[in-house]
């Protein structure tokens, strides 16, 4: 139950910082999104990691660490890019099936989740899908066409899956360090695309406030994933986690004013029901 609750918490976080990405690129270079966030993330867990003390974890530990940000980098820039480009109800649940690269690796491991909780995961997956679910005629009513973002949602959810598999390793350990290396390897790997590209860096001190809270919400999600990765089975609390487009969905709705759907009605229930399965299980 305690690993289930993490990964929810971690969804909403997610959600809620993808929400702010997704905003922020429409007005701001998405690689300057993503360096001023992660650049945030990383000095936080780092005050965290010295004022805690947090003894050194090994090597092996920081460098799946590194592998998370490298590749959740790539995926978060893929995802940021889809929904400022396209709907967020079309790009944000394609992303979420980020969950089956670890769902994948969770049963070459071994892991068996029991029944329900399988019908659960299939349910969550289906319901968080039709949730996040735009319609094609609503698409073209803002000018946008259906396709546009899916090819970065794509990418955005291999690159997400695969970051999710090497935080949950790196995290084994101890879960701050796990989050720094993490912070780390994306800030390495921005600062290079930076010196290359040369954005600009101005901006409105409001936007910059958002920026550095869309860092503190994705810090925060990082640490109660590997805090519920460390608790339950990588495959169950990785479709939790992975219902992130929700709350996504939720705020466009209520600060975008995008219309719900009584298709994406029935998938929050569906998901819900989803999750009731899994916790249950």
């Amino acid at each position: 139950m305690i690993a289930s609750l993490l990964a929810l918490a971690a969804a909403a976080s997610w959600g809620t910082g993808d929400f702010l990405g997704g905003l922020s690129t429409r007005t701001t270079p998405v690689i300057v999104v993503l360096f001023v966030s992660q650049s945030a993330g990383a000095l936080i867990t780092l005050a965290v990691v010295v004022l805690a003390g947090h003894p050194w974890p090994g090597g092996s530990f920081v460098l799946y660490g590194a592998a998370a940000g490298l590749s959740g980098v790539v995926g978060l820039a893929a995802l940021y890019t889809g929904l400022s480009v396209g709907r967020m109800g079309i790009v944000a649940p394609i992303s979420s099936m980020a969950a089956v690269v670890p769902v994948l690796v969770g049963f070459l491991r071994g892991e068996r989740p029991a029944p329900v909780q399988i019908t659960g995961m299939v349910l969550a997956m289906i319901g968080v899908v039709f949730a996040a679910r735009a319609e094609e005629e609503q698409a073209q009513a803002e000018g946008k066409r259906l396709a546009s973002g899916v090819g970065y949602a794509l990418v955005s959810a291999v690159m997400i899956g695969l970051a999710l598999v090497f935080l949950a390793l790196a995290g084994q350990r101890d879960p701050i360090w796990a989050v720094l290396s993490m912070r780390t390897g994306a800030v390495t790997a921005l600062g290079v695309a930076v010196i290359i590209t040369r954005p600009s860096f101005r901006m409105p001190a409001r936007s910059a406030g958002t920026l550095v809270t869309l860092g503190l919400f994705d810090n925060c999600a990082n640490v109660l994933f590997v805090l519920a990765a460390a608790r339950g089975m990588l495959s169950l609390v990785s479709v939790l986690g992975s219902l992130y487009p929700v709350s996504t969905v939720m705020l466009a709705r209520t600060f975008l004013h995008e219309r719900m759907r009584s298709s994406q009605a029935l998938g929050v229930v569906v998901a819900l029901v989803g999750v009731a399965l899994i916790a249950a299980g």
